[in-house]
């Protein structure tokens, strides 16, 4: 977890252990969609992927790419997430039975590089002739996205407990936001719910600052408050959460995720950029 620190979906590093150890124990590599689908962490498409790409199976590949395109070639225009239903259903017609593994990448390499986002490259296009969309004039606007949502906002507070130059870190549950990363003590702020603003003792806390980050799902701004001293007196400690006394000299191999790495920026007083 501390090697992946930084880079997010923080789910997928477990998943790539929970996995591997699954293949160990089976005794290889399973090849078909359904044994792959089985694994750890390996969704729908993944798991059609390796089988096409990777043992030759016919299988039915369908990432953002493939689904764009897709839905241009047969115009359909029932709105997203419902109309992936109809699109599979299409992609399920063409996809052939030898060479499904070549059949899927080269779909997805017509939606990355022509049949793209934000044009539709028909003049580039191999099928523009069998398109129907571009027969309607609809290529640009398939497939119908909902509209977004506004982000909501999560007010929480990370607690800085310092002691003879050394940090309280926590690690955090193994499920759920930023599961199984260290990380300063919180006041329970969740992606549906504020922090409570408690903290793990009482205390003279300071304010330190703020810190901004997005999620995927929503906006957390998080005070930082800080208690520090010498050594802690036993009926401090005990109060403490359970956890580790990390030196502040080496918290930049301490494998925070970006958001606490933040906040220890912050309570050690150096400047943080606001829109990392």
């Amino acid at each position: 977890m501390a090697e992946w620190a930084g880079l997010g979906y923080y789910s997928r590093a477990r998943n790539l252990v929970a996995c591997a150890r699954a293949v160990a124990e089976r005794g290889g590599f399973p090849a078909t969609e359904a044994e792959l689908r089985a694994l750890p962490g390996l969704g729908a498409y993944t798991a059609a992927a390796v089988a096409a790409i990777a043992f030759g199976e016919r299988a039915v590949v369908i990432d953002a790419n493939v689904e764009r395109v897709v839905a241009r070639l047969f115009a359909i225009d029932a709105p997203l997430p419902g109309g992936r239903k109809s699109i599979r259903e299409a992609a399920e017609r063409i996809t052939p039975n030898q060479r499904a593994g070549d059949f899927a990448q080269a779909m997805m390499d017509l939606g990355s590089t022509i049949c793209t986002a934000r044009e539709a490259r028909c003049l580039l296009c191999p099928v523009t002739d069998l398109c129907q969309a571009r027969a309607a004039g609809l290529q640009n606007d398939l497939p119908v996205k909902p509209a977004k949502k506004p982000k909501p906002e999560r007010k929480g507070t990370a607690w800085w407990i310092e002691a003879d130059r050394r940090v309280l870190l926590v690690t955090r549950a193994g499920r759920g936001m930023l599961g199984g990363m260290r990380a300063l003590p919180d006041d329970g702020w969740s992606a549906k719910a504020d922090g409570s603003g408690q903290p793990p003792i009482m205390g003279e806390w300071r304010e330190v600052g703020q810190v901004r980050h997005v999620f995927t799902h929503f906006r957390l701004d998080l005070q930082v408050r800080a208690w520090r001293g010498g050594d802690l007196p036993n009926r401090v400690a005990n109060a403490l959460p359970t956890g580790e006394w990390v030196p502040t000299s080496e918290l930049a191999e301490a494998g925070l995720p970006t958001l606490f790495a933040k906040a220890a920026q912050l309570a050690l007083g150096a400047p943080v950029d606001p829109s990392a």
